[in-house]
């Protein structure tokens, strides 16, 4: 069966050769995580302490999908020869994206006994590659502060004034919820001059950046070659008092560069899995992407249909989905395609559990660029919109200004997801995530462009306060890993599931599970076919739960 399907890699290899563009790395599916030198019982040696902690406070378990991929499998495909690079690698998928530039070489690889599938990933040539990308977008010099819903303010936002206004986030921060103590990631392309700003200085000082990482094989220094982050992340941290302050003006950062500005390839949703793993394991409490895919100018081999926009196929999607799951917020920024022939979300805004954020401007219109959903498979998508119209945000060398984009409209939104879980801690994200969502100006009529429209942050803290201080106990069902492949786990916690029934979309009961009375209950799904599934538990006080299945 290998040989068969060394053939066939092979044959589409020679295909891509005379077609498009000669590829130079590669996606390896792994089979297993045998021998790892990673267990359960040491999670500290791939999660942080902090990362650790939120493990425990919403009972979410540490499973081997935990494990980093085997370091074991990783020598041996190195050992093949010396021009092959691992470039990156996702635990969760069990994958290793390698940049292999002699293509004779992968027979070699796919002769491993544990390397299950190779898919062309990208073109690089690794010796020429550099990050020099120059500045692109929009800059308005006249900028207009439009007034605030309530005169009342702890901040002088200044031109910030309009865009948290719209969600009523300056009456979160009057109440003492500013993001303090809270962790965001924000994944991004570049922070051109966020070290030097004098905008950026005061999270230096505070000690509220807490790192960068950068992914890109070919540089090591994020705060060069594009500008990108630095808008973004401007309109949470800013906190220049009557100039301008954003919507987390007091939570920590810590920015990772997953996305190569210069071109356009598949890789880079190998590299914004690895970043989602890494938001995990350093406990991040929200992300921040605002990048999306859907078509490879520079490797056309890996454009997406409409029809991938289903939230699995995308590795990076399904990355996001888990990421949500594992106890991150997760904003994606839903993309600029509105006003184009494809104007559908892109990758990995059509995640389950995550909120994919459209752009607006600040009287709550939807901007023509926004992309539209609903996802293929028909999910409200976008989930929630935000500023993205004349967004307030700092360039680099120290300049006021504004932009426009999906781009602005998700951290906008991200910083008051953060505000808002820490006034409400005891919520896992996937519930925040939700009541964010219910706080929306058009809840219950979604559309396609706005979603569930506009959140207001305030409303939805007043509607939970009371909750913010009692013991967390889950309201739903939770499974692991979902999507999945073979098997998923339910955590059983009160030992009170007695019976599950699992249907299809249209209905049909197809599954049915008596399970014993175990701290998690493992079901064997490995024969059902690709696609999204209902659950139904029944409970021993004889009330039923529901949840989604992807697999």
């Amino acid at each position: 069966m290998k040989r068969i399907t060394l053939l066939m890699v092979l044959m589409a290899f020679g295909i891509i050769l005379s077609a498009q563009i000669t590829p130079t790395c590669y996606r390896l599916s792994l089979s297993d995580k045998n021998n790892s030198p990673y267990s359960i019982n040491d999670p500290s040696a791939y999660l942080s302490e902090r990362a650790l902690a939120k493990r425990a406070r919403f009972s979410i378990p540490i499973t081997e999908q935990d494990f980093p991929v085997n370091p074991q499998y990783l020598q041996a495909i190195k050992a093949i020869d010396t021009s092959i690079r691992v470039l990156c690698t996702s635990k969760w998928m069990n994958t290793a994206t390698i940049y292999c530039p002699d293509s004779t070489k992968l027979p070699q690889v796919q002769a491993l006994a544990f390397v299950t599938d190779i898919l062309p990933v990208a073109a690089y040539n690794l010796s020429s590659l550099h990050g020099n990308a120059e500045p692109e977008g929009h800059i308005h010099s006249s900028i207009v502060a439009n007034p605030a819903k309530d005169s009342v303010m702890f901040y002088d936002y200044g031109t910030g004034a309009a865009q948290i206004a719209l969600h009523n986030g300056h009456l979160l921060h009057n109440v003492g919820y500013r993001g303090d103590g809270m962790l965001i990631a924000v994944f991004d392309a570049g922070w051109d001059g966020v070290d030097t700003s004098i905008f950026f200085r005061h999270i230096f000082e505070s000690g509220r950046l807490v790192g960068t990482r950068d992914l890109l094989p070919w540089a090591d220094n994020v705060y060069a070659g594009h500008h990108h982050g630095t808008l973004v992340t401007s309109t949470m941290a800013a906190m220049t008092e009557g100039v301008f302050v954003g919507t987390a003006p007091e939570a920590s950062y810590y920015l990772i560069r997953s996305e190569e500005p210069n071109m356009e390839q598949l890789i880079e949703e190998d590299f914004w899995a690895q970043a989602a793993e890494i938001a995990d394991s350093l406990g991040a409490d929200v992300i921040n992407s605002s990048l999306g895919y859907t078509e490879f100018a520079d490797f056309p081999q890996g454009n997406y249909t409409y029809e991938a926009m289903d939230g699995v196929t995308s590795i990076a999607s399904r990355a996001a989905t888990i990421l949500g799951q594992k106890g991150v917020v997760v904003c994606i920024s839903a993309g600029n395609e509105g006003a184009h022939e494809w104007h559908y979300i892109g990758h990995p805004s059509d995640a389950f559990d995550v909120l994919a954020v459209g752009a607006a401007d600040t009287a709550g219109n939807i901007a023509p660029f926004s992309s539209r959903g609903p996802s293929y498979d028909g999910r409200v998508k976008p989930d929630i919109t935000s500023v993205g119209v004349n967004t307030a945000c700092f360039w680099p060398g120290d300049y006021l200004g504004t932009a426009d984009g999906t781009s602005l409209a998700g951290p906008v939104a991200a910083g008051l997801c953060a505000c808002l879980w820490q006034a409400l801690p005891n919520y896992s994200a996937v519930q925040l995530m939700q009541i964010i969502r219910e706080s929306g100006s058009c809840y219950s009529n979604p559309n396609d462009s706005l979603g569930y429209g506009i959140p207001d942050f305030y409303a939805a803290y007043r509607l939970h306060q009371a909750d913010a201080v009692t013991d967390y106990v889950p309201t739903r069902i939770e499974v692991f890993p979902n999507p999945c492949v073979d098997f998923v786990k339910i955590p059983n916690r009160m030992q009170d599931i007695q019976h599950i029934d699992i249907y299809s979309l249209d209905g049909k009961l197809i599954m049915q599970n008596d399970p014993s009375p175990d701290y998690f209950i493992t079901l064997d799904v490995s024969r059902l076919p690709k696609g999204m599934y209902l659950g139904k538990v029944r409970l021993a006080s004889g009330r039923t739960q529901t949840f989604k299945l992807v697999k």
